[in-house]
């Protein structure tokens, strides 16, 4: 190989951004090209709050990058050309690359269950958070892990006058310790959202989710907040991928099938403590993304990388704007005593997201 580097990161979320940023500092020799569809970043853990009516920042990815000397390509790549070492973009030239860097994300899983891609909106991207806001009647939210209890209690406190439903096929914070979990509960009661657990929604109709005992919950607008899957792009490109869809990675982030392509993020099987893989996360994304950069430059440099040395910390869930629970974890992510909770918990936890956001920036 001769000339510059080429380097292509695919994907502007929390994980490409961060191998960016990385890169721009490691591999000043390289061209590194970012490849998004869309051409603003927004912070994916506030949409919920986009969602209930709050303004949020976005950024131009166009205008940031390119500040650093990273370009950008704001198109949608429908195939890698492994062989030839291009990416196939649908509305922009082929972009060829030396090294690829995967790090697409994760979108709402609206294909499982039937009506949920015709009836339900979701938070997992800017597209789908345009237009929800509560339309006078009840709002009916699916799923009672982290996106729906925060999009539950900020639906709550900002709209006062409408009635949010939470249904769930297990207690809200069910995953994480006692303490936690009552202190959830008693919060989205104390702001009036009525909690249904035990539940499988089956279907989703134009007047609300369908419940496997047959009833229907009436509402004026459904939010899906359960399930993400991935593009299917590096499946139909002949990576090795997981039943999924989901990258194939070794120690150090390298695509076990295709040298010359890293992953990162939710796109990514990664292995952690224990070898237990690592959940689709904001805290995910951003180590993985630097990790990544970091394993590509030192290929590219001809040195061998370091395997990615990865533990938890916390668990954050907002419960609007002034309430909040910071859950202690051990390396494995299961939950240590040490809880947060109110006042505290919520500034904590906006600490960490604006943190999230500047590692993130370029």
């Amino acid at each position: 190989m001769t000339g510059q580097h080429r380097i292509v990161v695919l994907g502007a979320g929390y994980a490409g951004l961060a191998a960016a940023r990385r890169l721009a500092r490691t591999a000043r020799d390289a061209r590194i090209t970012v490849v998004d569809a869309h051409a603003s970043f927004v912070e994916r853990v506030r949409l919920h709050q986009q969602a209930a009516g709050q303004r949020i920042a976005a950024w131009d990815l166009r205008e940031t990058l390119e500040n650093k000397g990273i370009g950008f390509v704001q198109a949608l790549a429908t195939e890698i050309d492994t062989v030839a070492r291009r990416v196939v973009l649908g509305a922009a030239p082929a972009l060829e690359y030396d090294t690829l860097i995967y790090a697409l994300g994760s979108v709402a899983d609206r294909e499982s269950v039937p009506g949920v891609a015709e009836h339900a909106y979701s938070v997992a991207t800017q597209e789908d958070v345009r237009g929800l806001a509560p339309a006078g009647g009840p709002v009916a939210i699916v799923g009672a892990g982290a996106t729906g209890i925060e999009l539950a209690a900020e639906l709550a406190e900002s709209h006062p006058e409408s009635r949010v439903l939470l249904l769930g096929s297990a207690e809200p914070g069910a995953w994480l310790s006692a303490r936690a979990q009552a202190h959830i509960t008693r919060t989205l009661e104390r702001l009036g959202v009525e909690i249904r657990s035990g539940v499988k929604v089956i279907e989703v109709t134009p007047e609300g989710p369908r419940l496997a005992d047959g009833s229907l919950v009436e509402a004026a607008a459904t939010v899906w907040t359960t399930g993400f899957r991935v593009p299917g792009l590096a499946a139909v490109s002949g990576l090795a991928v997981d039943s999924d869809g989901r990258v194939l990675t070794d120690a150090t982030l390298r695509s076990v099938s295709h040298p010359d392509i890293f992953a990162a993020g939710d796109a990514a099987v990664v292995a952690g403590p224990g070898g237990r893989e690592l959940r689709m996360a904001c805290a995910t994304a951003l180590p993985t993304g630097k990790h990544a950069a970091d394993a590509a430059v030192a290929r590219m440099r001809g040195r061998e990388p370091g395997e990615l040395r990865f533990r938890y910390v916390l668990q954050c869930i907002s419960l609007g704007r002034k309430d909040g629970v910071v859950q202690a974890v051990h390396a494995d992510d299961a939950p240590a005593r040490t809880v947060l909770t109110g006042r505290t918990a919520a500034w904590v936890k906006e600490r960490i997201v604006r943190g999230a956001a500047w590692s993130a920036r370029p």
